[in-house]
């Protein structure tokens, strides 16, 4: 390895030493590179068209997004009718249309431990309009079957598509989905035919699993809070309980003996659907102790007897409250800072630096359609949020939002609107149609336009960390990654707060990603003397409630900077009871003493050189020492 002492140090060394070692460069299988350059950082690009308006969508490889539109005459045709169902790519921008078979309006997903994903529920077959269907199981016009369990196992080859599994034991429509240890999935609630909110005649306050296990289980909170017992908010936490918020209700689920803990009832605003407020689980890390922190914002004050009468609820202001709950340590909420203005239907998104994006939604009303004299076309909300704001949990409380330096996008992100991380860190976001049917002439109109958002850090250069694995065991043995100085911003201490990410990306509907999270694993460093470094990584912790079975993005950060994610498998990729090993011991921390007067010269000029070293031995590995040495 070439050590640059100082900056005397001439390019013809650097030649002589890159032709001595014969361009050898340790390439590590999945390593990521560099992602193209954006336009303009916190801002928005139009990406493409997502051929079927994006109600639900997510990421199901490095480069395939998954987008899933109810039943409705799309322009774009598959099999004798519309297409309502799509797979975008991320590298070429191009959609193709996929057949998801049955009705999948306002259903529910997850992804199992296997890295198949379900699509669970949907609304019955339907004709133009949105009205029921003279058959349920099939013909003309739209050929929808009433909406069940579809199937998708991802490709990147373009030959994969959407396949039915056994229907459920009961209908459900606006069911929520959360992945469980062994990598099953839990269903729970909704309703049989849906409408704006649930009533008694037709709710289904019950769970039940895939695979199935039994007959479906009461549940007393989805039972008590009607009418807004809708999608449900349910994270799978570290205790093996499940957290449970349901109209202005919270409870914890023991899933073994079918008991529920009431916890502190919801402050300030219902946040389940229609009122729909963002909401997430905080990253879990070392720091925190692996602890949930489940966070919500924005949602509305409707009061449950008004959420069945007729008035004007696309302009009742929407909320701005912030609260947050630790719900394996305290039964209770605790406030925290405001959005800057009230929002619902605004997605929180999870980013690999640790912050919070929060794009979509509206100043006032709420989710849904209806025709009505007072809906804004047929939008229960009006006054769309174009600007993007973001949450950082390191800032001094009363400033951890913050909607300096965004761009506003130009399209209104409104009811049915989407957003999920993609693996180069920026953000995709589909989707809006408050419309009972296509409807490109609407107020809200049936939205195909598809945007990135590029957060801040997206056009830095990005670390490119060697040896990442492709699978993540619980507990085990630890694995070693190795940055360059380069990759460290010229500066080993960098490495001192590099931290490794495990993150799923979710499946994102009606203001949820259900399954999102992330998790820091725990490292030790060893800074070299020539200003690299190796991070000794342990795997996920030896406890599957902290980072469920299945296909998860594994992300490097450093100085706050992603890496390009790559896809990895957490636990055993089948749906099993998974292994819990120890957990090796990391070596301790330590930066070589005698980096300390080395990396002083390893700056400046010297620092261009050795970049520039990088760049030849890039070059060498792809197209040959001479040609890189005349490039140069």
């Amino acid at each position: 390895m070439l050590l640059l002492t100082s900056s005397k140090q001439t390019i013809s060394e650097l030649v002589l030493y890159l032709l001595c070692a014969g361009g050898y460069v340790r390439a590590a299988r999945n390593a990521p590179g560099q992602p193209k350059q954006a336009m303009k950082v916190n801002a928005f690009e139009l990406v493409g068209n997502s051929i079927g308006s994006g109600q639900q969508v997510f990421l199901g490889t490095e480069d395939k997004v998954y987008i899933v539109d109810k039943t409705e005459n799309n322009p774009t045709q598959i099999n004798g009718h519309p297409a309502w169902a799509a797979e975008w790519s991320a590298s070429s921008k191009q959609t193709r249309p996929m057949d998801v078979i049955t009705n999948s309006f306002c259903a529910g997903g997850s992804v199992l431990g296997n890295g198949t994903w379900l699509n669970v529920g949907g609304n019955q077959a339907v004709t133009y309009g949105g009205d029921t269907a003279t058959s349920q199981v099939g013909g003309a016009p739209y050929n929808d079957p009433d909406g069940g369990q579809s199937m998708l196992n991802p490709c990147d080859d373009g030959n994969c598509d959407w396949f039915l599994a056994a229907p459920m034991t009961t209908r459900r429509w606006y069911p929520t989905l959360e992945t469980l240890q062994d990598g099953s999935v839990i269903i729970a609630g909704g309703c049989t035919y849906g409408g704006y909110v649930s009533d008694a005649g037709q709710t289904n306050p019950t769970y039940e699993f895939f695979p199935s296990r039994s007959q479906p289980v009461l549940s007393p909170i989805l039972q008590n809070t009607l009418p807004t017992n809708l999608y449900p908010l349910i994270w799978l936490l570290p205790s093996g309980k499940l957290f449970v918020q349901s109209g202005w209700k919270t409870v914890l689920l023991d899933m073994d003996q079918n008991k529920e803990t009431p916890l502190q009832d919801m402050p300030d605003a219902v946040r389940v659907y229609p009122a729909s407020a963002g909401s997430t689980m905080l990253p879990l890390t070392p720091d925190n102790n692996y602890t949930a922190s489940i966070m919500f914002c924005g949602g509305s004050n409707i009061r449950t007897e008004q959420w069945t009468q007729k008035w004007d609820i696309p302009h009742w202001p929407a909320s701005s409250s912030c609260v947050q709950i630790t719900p394996d340590q305290s039964p209770n909420y605790v406030e925290l800072d405001a959005l800057p203005e009230g929002r619902t239907m605004g997605n929180l998104i999870l980013l690999p630096d640790g912050r919070v994006l929060c794009l979509n939604g509206a100043k006032t009303g709420t989710a849904g359609y209806a025709n009505t004299n007072f809906t804004i076309g047929q939008s229960c909300a009006d006054q769309p949020h174009l600007t993007p704001l973001m949450y950082n949990p390191k800032a001094p409380a009363t400033k951890r939002w913050s909607l300096d330096g965004f761009s506003s996008s130009s399209i209104p992100r409104m009811y049915h609107s989407t957003a999920t991380l993609l693996p180069d860190g920026s953000v995709f976001v589909a989707g809006s149609n408050p419309n009972s049917d296509v409807n490109t002439t609407a107020p809200y109109p049936t939205e195909y336009r598809i945007e990135r958002f590029y957060p801040s850090y997206y056009n830095q250069r990005r670390p490119e960390p060697q040896g990442l694995p492709n699978q993540l065991s619980y507990g085990g043995s630890y694995f070693n990654v190795s940055l360059t100085l380069a990759d460290l911003f010229g500066n080993v201490d960098n490495i001192q707060t590099a931290k490794v990410i495990v993150m799923r990306t979710g499946f994102s509907t009606h203001t949820m990603n259900m399954g999102m999270r992330s998790v820091q694993l725990q490292s030790s460093f060893t800074g070299n003397s020539d200003g690299s470094a190796v991070l000794h990584v342990n795997q996920l912790p030896s406890n599957a409630a902290i980072m469920p079975p299945g296909p998860a993005l594994l992300f490097v950060v450093v100085n706050d900077v992603p890496s390009v994610g790559i896809q990895v498998m957490c636990g055993s990729g089948k749906i099993e009871k998974q292994s819990m090993m120890p957990v090796q011991n990391l070596p301790t921390s330590n930066i070589n003493s005698q980096q300390a007067a080395g990396q002083k010269q390893i700056s400046g000029t010297s620092f261009l050189v050795h970049s520039a070293r990088n760049w030849l031995v890039f070059m060498m590995k792809y197209v040959g020492a001479v040609s890189a040495i005349l490039l140069f």
